[in-house]
């Protein structure tokens, strides 16, 4: 019985036939069994390209930003600061700080003077600080009083000791929103100290200050395994009393 041919034409000559075992055309007679190596040939390397290919795309999703150490390239990590995507500027900044990369410090703080992006700019302080540059503190702290006061509180939430923002918490005439944004980052690493620190703050009439000093209490109070205060801040009421 015989398999049916299924004929390629190129230029108006057959070249090969699978599935038959008779002989084909290709200006002489050649069998079946002489294309398959070549087939399984081309398939292989078709199927290596797209392997490769596969790779490539994936190193250049998984940027250095995505998983740093101690064995980070930190000039190659620091050249992503040029990137035309803020969030990927923003992402290596952030790297650059938990490295302390103090050689790409230069390097950074071009970037800071020509960077727009107030994000952008507010992690590459980060990371100034980070590197060493004490000033660029100042600029973190102030950013609290902005839209972008989470984003310094996440930074500042990773000082090793909270002694550092004693002197910015003591500072007169702070904005309410610069109190409030330290008494939530000593909530996450302040201590017995910080919390004798904070309590005054408790009765605060600035807006929102009772309550995050209130709430960094609690927090701490509870990472140190002690049980909450007795006394409380002024009492806060919700609404109008009601008419006498």
């Amino acid at each position: 019985m015989r398999i049916p041919i299924v004929a390629i034409r190129v230029s108006g000559k057959h070249r090969f036939a699978v599935g038959s075992c008779e002989k084909t055309p290709w200006n002489q007679s050649v069998k079946l069994k002489t294309l398959m190596p070549v087939a399984r040939g081309f398939f292989c390397f078709t199927l290596c390209l797209l392997v490769v290919g596969g790779a490539r795309v994936l190193v250049r999703a998984q940027s250095p930003v995505d998983g740093i150490d101690a064995r980070t390239n930190t000039a190659e990590l620091a050249s992503q600061l040029g990137s035309a995507d803020p969030l990927v500027r923003q992402r290596t900044a952030e790297a650059l700080a938990r490295l302390a990369a103090v050689d790409q410090k230069k390097v950074v703080e071009g970037y800071q003077l020509e960077e727009k992006n107030k994000e952008v700019r507010l992690a590459l302080d980060w990371a100034l600080y980070r590197m060493g540059k004490s000033e660029a503190l100042f600029r973190v702290v102030h950013e609290l009083d902005s839209s972008r006061q989470e984003q310094a509180i996440g930074y500042l939430a990773q000082l090793e000791s909270p002694d550092v923002l004693y002197p910015f918490l003591k500072k007169e005439k702070n904005p309410a929103r610069v109190v409030a944004g330290l008494l939530k980052s000593l909530a996450r690493i302040g201590d017995a100290q910080t919390l004798e620190l904070i309590k005054p703050y408790r009765d605060s009439v600035q807006p929102y200050v009772a309550e995050a000093a209130e709430t960094a209490c609690d927090e701490i109070e509870k990472r140190l395994g002690q049980e909450p205060s007795v006394t409380r801040g002024r009492p806060r009421t919700v609404g109008k009393p009601d008419p006498q």
